[in-house]
């Protein structure tokens, strides 16, 4: 039969267990979960799934950059201690370098060498996402506690504007590149919030839509990388540290 991605990813969440046995189990037990985990159970597959269920808000990012290609990815954990063991930040940074050079090929060994960490760990311990970018130059930064990473692909530019934009993206947070890519949907749900701030204010009627205008280009500025002050420098932008380079991958993930 037919099994989902879904109830892939769901049992797989709730027992630690590859997505590839996963599968398997699920089709043998025509999709009847309880089944399918029982069936796992009796492989000796589910040594970590009374851990399965504990929550994973901490972890380490990875990167791993080759030429013109980079990989990031999290591994999440239970508690800042695992977080910040060796063997922890080494599966971490093995498994950005696998999937680099393997992509979603990757993704089997990665999670076998996920279960064997939890029960040598002794935690729940969840491979998270990872993307990978192609770019003529790529620069990354990995915050001093692992817990944020950046890529920055360009066209132009060298590895250390990438770099330093990295670092400014790591400590700002910028939801797009550029101003424009800021969702209408963003947008609308704002000018509701606005609306009401200026009603509260007592602001003239005739002025609304002029002070609105405002609101709207200083909030895509400020969530936008290419037109943030840049932290280095606050007497320009990240768009004119960058000059004639252009940003073309951005990608910022957080534990």
């Amino acid at each position: 039969m037919e099994i989902s991605a879904k109830a892939v990813m769901d049992l797989r969440n709730k027992t630690g267990v590859s997505m590839m046995a996963v599968k398997k189990a699920l089709m043998e037990a025509d999709g009847d979960e309880d089944k399918a985990i029982e069936i796992l159970r009796k492989r000796g597959e589910t040594k970590s799934s009374e851990k399965a269920d504990r929550m994973t808000g901490e972890g380490a990012v990875a990167l791993s950059i080759k030429g013109n290609k980079a990989c990031i990815t999290e591994l999440r954990c239970e508690t800042d201690f695992v977080a910040r063991n060796e063997a922890f930040v080494k599966l971490a940074q093995d498994m950005a370098d696998r999937f680099l050079a393997e992509g979603d090929a990757a993704k089997d060994k990665n999670e076998a060498m996920v279960k064997d960490a939890v029960n040598t760990l002794g935690e729940n311990i969840q491979l998270g996402e990872f993307r990978i970018i192609e770019a003529p130059v790529i620069g990354g930064y990995i915050h001093s506690n692992r817990k944020i990473g950046v890529l920055i692909g360009l066209e132009g530019g060298n590895e250390e504007k990438a770099r330093d934009v990295a670092m400014h993206a790591a400590a700002m947070n910028p939801v797009v590149v550029s101003p424009h890519e800021i969702s209408a949907e963003l947008i609308a749900k704002e000018k509701e919030i606005w609306a009401e701030q200026l009603k509260a204010e007592g602001k003239p009627e005739a002025m609304l839509e002029n002070i609105m205008k405002g609101k709207e280009k200083k909030f895509r500025e400020e969530g936008a990388l290419v037109s943030q002050t840049f932290v280095k420098d606050g007497g320009m932008t990240v768009g004119e540290y960058l000059n004639e380079a252009k940003v073309l991958s951005y990608v910022r993930m957080k534990i």
